[in-house]
């Protein structure tokens, strides 16, 4: 799914649907592994793409990755979730599978609204 001409809050209202629809429990594409946040979500550049021939660079993700993380091979995967910086990367590597869907879930929703809110103020200015 290309990000051109996408909205970032059309993307972040689609993972919060595919999260919600268990979108990220086993995939048939990797039955042998729990599946990638973000990275085996359709919205991923990449989806399906073993060669990754797209750059992560591309992706509106990217802006929530912090700038000191955006280089690595996944940025995606160091965006924070939470107020102590906590990542998809943190949970992986010390949290459970419903630890990292909770927090990508609570992530999404207060991402959600604080556009929403932004754009409502825009326009009522």
């Amino acid at each position: 799914m290309s990000h051109k001409n996408r909205d970032i809050l059309d993307i972040l209202r689609f993972e919060l649907k595919f999260l919600e629809d268990n979108g990220y429990v086993r995939s048939p594409h990797a039955p042998w592994r729990a599946p990638y946040i973000f990275e085996d979500s359709p919205s991923c550049l990449n989806f399906r793409d073993f060669a990754r021939t797209h750059p992560c660079s591309e992706c509106l993700l990217t802006q929530f990755v912090p700038a000191e993380h955006r280089a690595q091979d996944v940025p995606c995967r160091f965006i924070p979730l939470d107020d102590k910086g906590r990542s998809v990367d943190t949970f992986y590597r010390t949290g459970t599978q419903k630890e990292i869907v909770e927090a990508v879930r609570d992530w999404l929703c207060r991402e959600i609204r604080r556009i929403e809110a932004e754009r409502t103020q825009a326009r009522a200015s």
